[in-house]
């Protein structure tokens, strides 16, 4: 990763530019989109870095990477969990972060409310759809969507903020651009079917982050171009 937090800052401020000149091409406010930036296999002064740049958030890929890493990290910034999650870690994750992506059945939300309503914690959500179809991601089918959605909303312990989804790996830019498309399509008719505005769409990451924005994401995941290669696990 990047050693030192200029050069940290310098791969943030080039990444801010891309994001606006996005937002400028879309007509968007770039305010409207989040960067979050994603330190999966970066030791914790990448979050500490993080922080000093004034990102409000890290993304974690692995519950028991971000609950250690997150004890190492005295900085003040939110840890976000945008990894699968299995059930049987439903607990860990609802107790260490402050916002879990990536819930794509109704059974792993059952155990994220318990989780929570134990805790004495309402946890924030986002619904992992898979939108681009890709038997290699996770996610629920779209034409799960407004089931899950039902399901989430009727958990009292839990707060929907909207949706995530992860493109399928092509060479095709269309893919990624179809992809974050329907995405949007679902989102805005389940907000218009069920009163919330589920406002958060988790799309885009280092390689395709100007098509999400341009489809509407408000937040892009990007690890590769702020923190460098990753280092092997």
């Amino acid at each position: 990763m990047s050693s030192t937090y200029e050069e940290f800052k310098s791969r943030a401020d080039l990444v801010r530019s891309q994001i606006a000149s996005a937002c400028a091409r879309a007509g968007r406010d770039p305010r409207e989109v989040e960067l979050l930036a994603v330190t999966k296999t970066h030791p914790a002064t990448a979050a500490a870095h993080a922080a000093r740049y004034g990102l409000r958030a890290v993304g974690e890929n692995r519950v028991q990477e971000g609950v250690d890493k997150r004890a190492q990290c005295a900085a003040a910034i939110a840890w976000e969990l945008i990894g699968h999650l299995q059930s049987n870690k439903a607990r860990l994750a609802a107790a260490h972060f402050d916002r879990v992506q990536s819930v794509d059945s109704g059974k792993l939300l059952n155990h994220l409310d318990r989780a929570a309503g134990e805790l004495g914690k309402v946890l924030p959500v986002l619904l992992q759809i898979n939108a681009g179809q890709d038997p290699a991601k996770f996610g629920a089918e779209p034409a799960e969507a407004p089931r899950l959605l039902d399901l989430a909303l009727a958990c009292k312990n839990l707060r929907v903020d909207g949706f995530m989804t992860i493109a399928p790996l092509s060479d095709d830019p269309a893919v990624a651009e179809r992809t974050f498309a329907n995405l949007r399509e679902i989102r805005d008719r389940l907000a218009a079917g069920s009163g919330h505005p589920l406002r958060e769409l988790s799309m885009g990451m280092s390689g395709d982050m100007v098509a999400a924005i341009a489809a509407g994401s408000t937040l892009v995941r990007v690890g590769t171009a702020l923190f460098g290669t990753r280092e092997p696990v």
